[in-house]
């Protein structure tokens, strides 16, 4: 059973569907930060969409994959920040409906994307291939964000339900990098952890 859903994502269809799929969140998950990003010092902008530059990372990784290579650093990048900004979002948007906020179709949909791209990466993972230098790159990248975000303010807009618990979403957002850390280098680079292949176009 399990190699069978290998085998159903490593096709070439199945490939090429999650690249359009990830291409257009990846354009969408910008526009969705056009007003943030009008107000953002240039050199924070990098920083300041994580979601569609999670999923931007993870383009880069299908385009390889789909060239029958891997780009570890991408691989790491992309797994990391799928898993963390992943279960951040749907945390978020379930966070303001448990405070008072109304359930609108726009959390429905986001939380059901959001929970997209953390599945994506765990099943993917397998297929990665990391060197510990690409994890170790991938922890300072998502700590780094972390304090562009929380020490300099620059953190995704917050709704007013949860805007004033602003100092625990810091904290549960850092621990929760740690925590896509360590299920990336488990599904990685563990001794023992599953390896499949990619299979050559």
């Amino acid at each position: 059973m399990l190699s069978y859903l290998y085998a159903i994502l490593s096709h070439r269809t199945m490939l090429v569907a999650l690249l359009i799929i990830n291409g257009l969140g990846t354009i969408y998950g910008f526009w969705w930060y056009k007003n943030q990003l009008a107000i953002t010092p240039p050199h924070f902008i990098p920083f300041v969409p994580d979601s569609p530059t999670a999923s931007l990372f993870f383009v880069f990784v299908l385009i390889a994959f789909l060239r029958g290579k891997n780009w570890g650093l991408m691989e790491a990048l992309a797994g990391v920040t799928l898993i963390k900004y992943g279960i951040w979002a749907c945390v978020m948007n379930t966070s303001t409906v448990l405070l008072g906020g109304e359930m609108r179709w726009e959390i429905w949909m986001l939380n059901l994307s959001h929970a997209g791209m953390a599945l994506q990466a765990v099943l993917f993972a397998p297929y990665f291939r990391l060197k510990r230098w690409h994890l170790v790159f991938a922890a300072v990248w998502t700590v780094h964000n972390d304090i562009i975000d929380y020490v300099f303010g620059m953190h995704p807009g917050l709704s007013r339900y949860v805007h004033p618990y602003v100092d625990q979403v810091a904290y549960f957002t850092f621990w929760l990098g740690m925590a896509a850390l360590l299920v990336i280098y488990m599904l990685t680079l563990r001794k023992g952890s599953a390896k499949f292949q990619l299979p050559s176009h």
